[in-house]
């Protein structure tokens, strides 16, 4: 059970002062999702899906220190044995974030925020190491963290942590949303970080990053006994009116991986990378559009002696690519996409994005994506699809409760719709209604 975490959690919160320097705040979202031919191999062809995501956060801040501690419970309803319900959908109960975090001088105007226990974190452009806001449940990280700022428009971000395996992770329990206490161990490690120079060249922000993933077998739990090394950077020129705006950020993946769970499975070397690019302009009118074109290609695994499927880590995808739940099917990992998006504002309250995709593999014999969806002969082609995706988000009132809606449409190409285990069906049609109440 949590208790011993919950009163561990409170003991941090020095009572004499807590009416004067303790805040507190949460959320709560519903969610319902409907999908109708499922491009994911293994489900249900058509279902539905209610969400429910409650937060708590308790912080108290003295000045010098903060302590804080967040409990996260994400349930589902309505799904059966044929639902695609995992860990990014239920984890209840859970105190994702307990920490304590302090300022230190480090001289010449440059300091660190260091930060130490249960935390999440949103690094760079998260698509590493992120807490993901679209998916039900987050990734969470128990360690230490250092947030360092220095003169001249240097800043880094430094980890060591393990990651928060979330429990149960068994489809019968995550379907009647069982309560169960999720783990952290150094069968799971993460360290690393990233380091950024703010207008480098003239507004450009530089970025390099490098993470080393660590993980083995604990008893009862078989892995893929990843060693990978992610090592890359970013050229960024953020988005403002009347201005042209450019992202490139690209990876490669080394290190070692197990073929499969078993104990006695070679190891592979691994030979992996991603590549993501934009360009943009906003215009100045009264609703600030901002049209933009982008490629994503993230490479994939093929028969040999060497791994070469993209893993994104603990990154998030629904800023690039499209919805997790229920959708979950566009992921960096074998695959290539290219499209456009348009994005409006017309007012604090209102935003709106439009996005077309087209879809292929970029390693016909490996699996499409996050589908499962594979042919291992590499017969039925790399065409995947075309996807468009819309959300629309209006703050009904301000920071106070917030309407969101996801849609999306894909035309399943000749991948999708002769691949040997492939869900026979037309058109997928993904769309969620999200209410989400601020206090």
């Amino acid at each position: 059970m949590h208790l011993p975490r919950y009163l561990l959690a409170l003991t941090l919160l020095p009572a004499p002062a807590l009416a004067q320097d303790l805040d507190v705040s949460g959320t709560v979202r519903i969610r319902y999702e409907a999908i109708e031919n499922q491009p994911r191999a293994g489900f249900n062809r058509d279902d539905d899906l209610v969400n429910l995501r409650t937060t708590l956060l308790a912080k108290y801040d003295s000045g010098p220190v903060i302590l804080a501690a967040e409990l996260w419970d994400s349930r589902v309803y309505g799904g059966d044995a044929g639902t695609p319900v995992t860990t990014g959908e239920t984890n209840t109960l859970e105190l994702v974030q307990a920490y304590a975090s302090g300022e230190v001088s480090l001289g010449r105007g440059s300091k660190a925020v260091i930060r130490g226990g249960r935390f999440l974190l949103n690094i760079g452009s998260r698509r590493l190491v992120a807490a993901d806001d679209y998916r039900n449940t987050t990734n969470g990280y128990t360690g230490l963290n250092a947030e360092i700022t220095a003169r001249g428009g240097v800043t880094a971000s430094l980890i060591y942590v393990l990651p928060q395996q979330r429990r149960p992770d068994n489809a019968a329990s995550l379907r009647h949303n069982a309560v169960a206490p999720d783990r952290e161990g150094f069968d799971l490690v993460l360290w690393g970080g990233t380091l950024a120079k703010a207008r480098a060249f003239g507004p450009l922000l530089l970025e390099g990053s490098f993470y080393h993933l660590g993980e083995r077998d604990m008893p009862g739990r078989p892995t893929r006994d990843r060693s990978l090394n992610t090592y890359g950077g970013r050229v960024l020129r953020d988005s403002a009116p009347g201005k042209l705006d450019a992202e490139i950020e690209a990876f490669y993946q080394s290190g070692r991986i197990s073929a499969s769970t078993a104990a006695n499975a070679v190891t592979l070397p691994v030979s992996a990378w991603f590549v993501h690019g934009d360009a943009g302009y906003t215009f100045r009118a009264g609703w600030r559009p901002r049209i933009a074109v982008e490629y994503d290609r993230a490479s994939g695994d093929r028969p040999g002696n060497r791994y070469g499927r993209f893993d994104t880590l603990f990154g998030m995808r629904r800023a690039d690519l499209a919805p997790s739940g229920l959708y979950n099917a566009v992921g960096r990992a074998n695959i290539s996409s290219a499209g456009m998006r348009v994005e409006v504002t017309p007012s604090k309250r209102l935003d709106g994005l439009v996005s077309y995709h087209a879809l292929w593999l970029a390693e016909p014999r490996d699996s499409f994506s996050t589908t499962g969806v594979r042919d291992a002969t590499g017969r039925s082609g790399r065409f995947a699809g075309h996807q468009w995706d819309a959300r629309l988000r209006w703050w009904v009132r301000p920071a106070a409760l917030r309407f969101e809606a996801d849609a999306v449409v894909l035309a399943k190409g000749r991948f999708l719709e002769e691949a040997p285990n492939a869900n026979r069906g037309g058109t997928t049609l993904y769309g969620s209604l999200n209410l989400t109440a601020s206090f």
